[in-house]
């Protein structure tokens, strides 16, 4: 993997190669414990705003969805009866023990139709125009390059398909976003009990203080090529849903291309 200029890990700037494996260590160190901590620290919402993310995809039976930054599978459990037996899921992540927590739920759940692959968003393994929908559930903020791996996104999708992020953003009342301050100062103490481990939660405080903004994230997703870009936000701003989509011209042009057709 090569990357080239420096990206930041919470308040740290790091090169992009020392990133990767920071994160990965985040990961590794929380996967057994990453469900329990996600309903301690949102006080069980994020299951709200996923299945909030589900309702805005507009994914249907036998749909291709690929989630992207999938964990240990919380999207991916709420598509795969959505996309039912004709349809799959691809639940994609670049830490093999989150993929590994991942797979022991859902199989036991009966997801048969979830597909599983370990792969960093910035070069994924699928052909062009592979799905109908992708998501990224609180995951961009990890990335190593954001904006390589929209592009990535933007090329695996089909022609008038959607990318969902769901992701904390920032507060839009600024007494919200001082008490929300105060409650994230609480995580790495919660990690520790639970998790056995502050540093990582630590570095997730840190790293949704540094996200991009709603509006900042939003011009991402335009500058990649997603067209009716728009967010929604949840909880007074503490998370937000963008949603972009995938140009048809695209896939006319090709088509276009194939058949000799001229302007």
């Amino acid at each position: 993997m090569s990357f080239e200029r420096p990206v930041s890990f919470g308040y740290k700037t790091v090169s992009p190669a020392e990133k990767h494996r920071l994160v990965g260590d985040v990961f590794e160190s929380v996967a057994q414990r990453y469900d329990v901590m996600n309903d301690l620290m949102s006080l069980g919402t994020h299951r709200l705003c996923k299945r909030m993310t589900i309702e805005m995809s507009g994914v249907r039976e036998g749909n291709t969805v690929l989630d992207l930054a999938g964990g240990t599978g919380d999207l991916a459990a709420l598509f795969a009866p959505v996309v039912g037996t004709g349809g799959s899921v691809v639940l994609a992540d670049i830490n093999a023990a989150m993929i590994k927590a991942g797979r022991e739920r859902l199989l036991n759940q009966g997801h048969c139709q979830v597909r599983f692959c370990q792969t960093s968003a910035e070069f994924l393994p699928f052909a062009d125009d592979s799905f109908n929908c992708a998501t990224i559930g609180f995951g961009l903020r990890n990335f190593t390059d954001k904006d390589r791996a929209l592009v990535e996104v933007l090329r695996v999708l089909r022609p008038g398909a959607a990318l969902l992020i769901l992701e904390f953003s920032k507060p839009t009342n600024p007494l919200l976003e001082a008490v929300y301050q105060g409650f994230q100062s609480l995580w790495p103490g919660m990690g520790k009990l639970v998790a056995g481990d502050a540093e990582s939660y630590r570095y997730l405080v840190e790293s949704i203080r540094v996200h991009p903004n709603q509006k900042a994230l939003k011009l991402m997703m335009q500058d990649a090529g997603f067209i009716d870009v728009e967010y929604h936000n949840l909880l007074g701003g503490t998370v937000a849903i963008h949603r972009g989509v995938k140009s048809r011209l695209t896939g006319e042009a090709k088509r276009g291309e194939n058949t000799g057709a001229s302007t």
